[in-house]
């Protein structure tokens, strides 16, 4: 398969997913999850999908909400691959594979660290 051809797959696949969370998981341990990316494998076998998790006020979380939010997602594998298989016409559904995306946590905390250093 292409490279654009998998870059749009993995776009197609992150939609999917983050609409699933987005909307219709319904599990408590599942927070403010945004799919910030996902990578999947050129035999559709297996699809890594990167994960930020908000805290509950809206900054960093903490390791506790992650891990949960991490948790939730693993458990509800088999209803997002169900989803996808429902919305992508994929020659094989990806196994999901969770990832914490650190990306928006250190841009959280430079933004915090700039916002001091203008306050001080």
């Amino acid at each position: 398969m292409s490279t654009g051809r998998m870059r749009r797959v993995d776009e197609a696949i992150r939609q999917v997913i983050g609409d699933a969370v987005a909307g219709d998981l319904k599990d408590p341990r599942v927070g403010f999850v945004t799919v910030t990316d996902v990578r999947t494998s050129p035999d559709l076998r297996q699809a890594r999908v990167y994960v930020s998790v908000l805290g509950a006020d809206g900054g960093v979380s903490e390791p506790q909400e992650r891990e949960a939010s991490l948790e939730g997602l693993r458990s509800a594998h088999g209803f997002l691959q169900g989803r996808l298989a429902g919305e992508l016409r994929l020659k094989r559904t990806p196994t999901l594979e969770f990832i914490y995306d650190e990306t928006t946590d250190r841009a959280m905390r430079v933004d915090a660290l700039i916002d001091e250093l203008e306050l001080s």
